[in-house]
């Protein structure tokens, strides 16, 4: 092989402690290296990422005028910026550089020392040839807007958006209910300090609408979003309320008057356990306290027929307006948070339990909304079967969770707030408790010292998962009662427990439109459906799509402190992107040779990225390289050979396949 005399390369093989030197002859690879073409020199050194590694990269390039540099290390996904910033430190283009996994590629993957070695060799010597046709490339700067939008007004949405108002950045914060709060408003008591949960959160809520910098649409919906980090344009649906938000003070007179005097629809607050008015505020607290007429329960919105009484009731503010359509609104943002929220497991699909078949078994939601003050029973724990206060209660934990026939997954807040309800149901009822639990795991500050609490006040605890719940009476003492089947493991027999009611520890699963959430927002979801994280140590809130960021548990199940905490990291992230204003785009992006492109759209619709367009004057593709993320899909699809891409053209890709091929 004849060597380029215009290109100096320097190759450095790095022993990454032990994780390299173990399996791969390190000496022998650098030896190797040195008789390369085009090889000026070639060094190893025991951690090249350290400081006095890179110091060693940018003092060869100054002494031996190299012009290219290779690192043989581990994946380029952990330190390829740092000696492509090394070797621009010393006056190199930063893409005069390639990096060569021999890590991950070989000695983690071999037990052979010497085939290990072997294979360090060919992916050196491939290299060496690639470089060689590098070219000279920069980064792009694209202008980042100072404006954030948070989807979802849940906890996490609510802390998102206060945090970047409070940074003094414009937020938009949509909800697609009528209130912001989400799950945590449904809530009595939050554990394991037994806080009010609407006294912690409703300062909060009241604070965004309050916020000069947040935007808040409630009864919306993000329908379509496209341009790219920086420069996101958003499409909103606000679906009508039918009452005029700015001139609605929530006084409630319209609700009074409505010529439904009782509660005759299914109140979606309360879960279905109370009834509501076509004319209804979700509860006390909501933000904002506005009233809104379901149109699907509205006899003037039906069939024009209403007496309409309760609009004489709004008197001169004239807040109510059954001519209010749907309206789009179109948002231009640097950054969106995502924070969409998760969706209790139901629990029917698990017949075993009875649950939708046998009155008194409830799931820990419900039992939530009675247990609260503001809901169906004002705070009272009656059952539905005789409105009495239950004397025997059993928690099942785990239901929808651990599961292989729901999901195997453990929703990490079930244990908690099963012990959460244990307390609260024996504190108002004075009922006996069993918990039926397969492990408690308390994982958090204060939760074991919480369950200690528990068992001090005398719940019992069953170590094994309800079976089966029934009514049928197989001994005098369960007559009248539900049954709970239930395997003890600790002292191994099976117990029949009879109670007067059952609730069922559902799991947190990811919502019912995330799979449509994930694709508007180009974003990725993991087996159990909830959303993918970039990284789950390194980048816990980012996602594959630059600029957008999860926060809550649409990223995965979690507790109400680690919501908000990532809420905050989500915050901090967007608030880092939109503070630099500008951001460098990495420009191994692709683009068309007109000449070549026939314009057969077969690119169109496997770019993941939607960052190709058709010119229909030209008749030919159109590559946007702000959006393009360089992933060579549409290169290796297209059938004219019309689309090259940077870093990846035609010339390094075949020598270094030659030089992998190229055995000696």
């Amino acid at each position: 092989m004849r060597g380029n005399g215009d290109v100096r390369i320097g190759v450095y093989v790095c022993h990454c402690g032990s994780n390299i030197a173990a399996t791969v002859d390190v000496e022998a690879v650098t030896r190797y290296a040195e008789e390369l073409p085009n090889v000026a020199l070639a060094r190893e050194y025991k951690y090249m990422c350290s400081d006095p590694g890179q110091e060693l990269i940018r003092k060869d390039i100054d002494e031996n005028k190299l012009n290219r540099v290779i690192v043989a290390a581990c994946s380029p996904l952990l330190h390829e910026h740092t000696f492509r910033h090394a070797t621009e430190a010393a006056g190199l283009n930063a893409y005069y550089f390639q990096m060569v996994n021999i890590r991950e590629h070989c000695s983690w993957v071999h037990d052979d020392r010497e085939r290990a070695t072997t294979k360090a060799k060919d992916l050196i010597r491939a290299a060496t040839m690639r470089i060689v046709h590098h070219e000279a490339l920069e980064p792009r700067k694209v202008a980042i807007r100072p404006e954030v939008l948070v989807v979802g007004g849940g906890v996490a949405g609510i802390q998102a958006a206060l945090t970047l108002a409070a940074a003094g950045k414009h937020v938009y914060l949509v909800e697609k209910d009528a209130t912001i709060g989400g799950h945590m408003a449904k809530f009595d008591k939050t554990f394991p300090t037994l806080d009010c949960s609407m006294c912690i959160l409703a300062p909060k809520m009241t604070a965004v609408k309050a916020s000069k910098n947040i935007t808040l649409w409630t009864c919306s919906d993000v329908t379509r979003v496209e341009g790219y980090v920086g420069n996101f344009k958003v499409t909103v649906r606000r679906r009508p309320r039918y009452v005029i938000e700015d001139l609605c003070v929530g006084c409630s007179r319209c609700i009074d008057e409505c010529l439904f005097k009782e509660g005759k629809f299914p109140d979606e607050w309360n879960l279905g356990l109370s009834k509501r008015k076509p004319v209804y505020i979700p509860f006390p607290q909501a933000v904002p306290p506005v009233a809104l007429i379901d149109p699907a329960a509205c006899i003037q919105l039906k069939t024009v027929k209403c007496k309409m009484t309760f609009v004489e009731a709004c008197g001169e503010r004239k807040a109510i307006d059954f001519d209010q359509k749907a309206e789009e609104k179109v948002i231009e943002v640097g950054a969106i948070i995502v924070a969409t929220g998760f969706r209790a497991y139901d629990p029917t699909p698990l017949n075993r339990y009875g649950y939708g078949r046998l009155k008194d078994v409830y799931t820990a939601l419900e039992v939530e909304r009675l247990l609260n003050a503001s809901g169906p029973t004002g705070g009272n724990l009656v059952r539905r079967s005789d409105n009495a206060k239950p004397k025997s209660v059993a928690i099942l934990h785990c239901v929808g969770s651990r599961d292989e026939n729901a999901h195997i997954y453990c929703s990490r807040v079930c244990c908690m707030y099963s012990l959460k309800l244990a307390h609260l149901i024996k504190e108002k009822t004075g009922a006996e408790v069993f918990n039926c639990y397969i492990d408690i795991r308390a994982f958090g500050k204060g939760y074991e010292e919480f369950y200690r609490r528990l068992m001090s006040e005398g719940v019992q605890f069953i170590r094994g998962k309800g079976a089966e719940v029934t009514d049928v009476a197989e001994e005098l003492r369960e007559r009248g009662k539900l049954v709970v089947s239930v395997e003890d493991t600790l002292l191994s027999r099976i117990r029949r427990i009879p109670v007067d009611m059952v609730v069922l520890a559902q799991a947190l699963e990811a919502g019912a439109d995330a799979a449509e959430v994930r694709r508007m927002f180009n974003i990725s979801c993991s087996a159990d459906g909830f959303f993918l994280e970039k990284h789950p140590k390194l980048a816990p809130v980012n996602t594959v799509a630059d600029g957008v960021f999860l926060a809550g548990c649409c990223q995965g199940a979690k507790d109400i402190p680690d919501t908000v905490a990532q809420a905050g990291a989500a915050a901090g992230e967007a608030l880092a992107l939109i503070d630099a204003q500008f951001m460098m785009m990495e420009p191994n992006t692709a683009s068309v040779t007109e000449d070549l492109c026939s314009g057969c759209r077969t690119c169109l619709p496997l770019c993941p990225y939607q960052a190709i367009t058709r010119d229909e004057q030209k008749n030919k593709a159109v590559i946007n390289e702000v959006l393009c993320k360089g992933c060579g899909t549409c290169v290796a699809s297209c059938p004219s050979a019309a689309i090259s891409q940077k870093l990846f053209t035609d010339a390094q890709i075949f020598s270094e396949i030659q030089g992998v091929m190229m055995h000696e």
